[in-house]
């Protein structure tokens, strides 16, 4: 082989590996490249997933959000500050006698069970009008959600007429419906359905499960819990008459739990 054709052929090798070497050089930049690409794209998706939980963590629930509602829709059948003044009875009746109450509440189940029926025969012969207020503190202990639901749910009722309302809770303490307070069933919109049924004016009513499934009085039923904790009443059952706490013949502050001691008691705030 000739000097000459011995250096064109190292010439050649030496472009060969020069063009291998760039070639190779371009697949490690276009490597390195994806693979940044793909870093960048993996740690927005941590930043971003982690921005959707804190989010998450900071949106405020369903009842905080239905507690801060600007407007309120509120049953028919009520007045004052956002419909949470609830009277029932004769116009003619000259008294009223306040009840404050927890649908959870087991000693308002008890109440209810044994002194209810005497309360709206009362009202029924016009011997005082009732003003209904509705508590969730039970809720607030437990985090649960049943006060607030089945408080909504008597807002449905009472849209439909006082009387519904008055059947329905008296239906939803009753020992059949009403849970243990540590169960949280009320807040099953199907089983506050269930025991609506058991109401005349409520039975297969469309209108009110509409409401109760659509939670069309949630933000009413947080503005009555709110007017519980604003009126300074410490539990429930709660009975006053001008200002006046009704309580048994026990000596305590508690609420007549028989039909015998609520006669006694109320004889003599109808007096006072």
């Amino acid at each position: 082989m000739s000097n000459r054709n011995s250096q064109a052929n190292k010439a050649a090798a030496r472009e060969r590996l020069r063009a291998e070497r760039e070639r190779q050089a371009k697949k490690d930049k276009v490597r390195r490249q994806i693979v940044v690409g793909i870093s960048i794209v993996g740690v927005l998706a941590v930043v971003g997933a982690a921005t959707w939980g804190v989010m998450q963590l900071n949106k405020p629930s369903h009842w905080e959000a239905a507690k801060d509602a600007k407007n309120v829709t509120a049953p028919k059948n009520t007045s004052g500050d956002n419909g949470t003044t609830v009277v029932i009875g004769k116009s003619t009746a000259k008294k009223t006698l306040e009840l404050y109450e927890d649908s959870r509440c087991p000693i308002c189940a008890t109440f209810e069970q044994s002194v209810g029926e005497t309360v709206h025969k009362d009202v029924d012969a016009g011997k005082y009008k009732i003003k209904y207020v509705g508590a969730t503190f039970i809720d607030n202990a437990s985090n649960g959600e049943g006060s607030k639901n089945a408080l909504s749910s008597l807002g449905a009722a009472l849209n439909v007429s006082p009387q519904a309302f008055l059947d329905y809770k008296f239906a939803l303490y009753s020992a059949k419906y009403h849970p243990e307070e540590t169960d949280d069933k009320f807040k099953d919109d199907a089983y506050l359905i269930k025991i609506a049924d058991t109401v005349d004016a409520l039975k297969g009513n469309k209108a009110f499960q509409k409401d109760v499934k659509d939670g069309t009085y949630d933000n009413w039923a947080m503005k009555m819990s709110e007017a519980f904790d604003k009126s300074g009443v410490q539990g429930t059952p709660t009975l006053k008459m001008d200002g006046k706490t009704l309580t048994g013949t026990d000596g305590s502050k508690n609420a007549p739990m028989t039909v015998a001691e609520f006669n006694t008691a109320i004889t003599a705030a109808l007096k006072g």
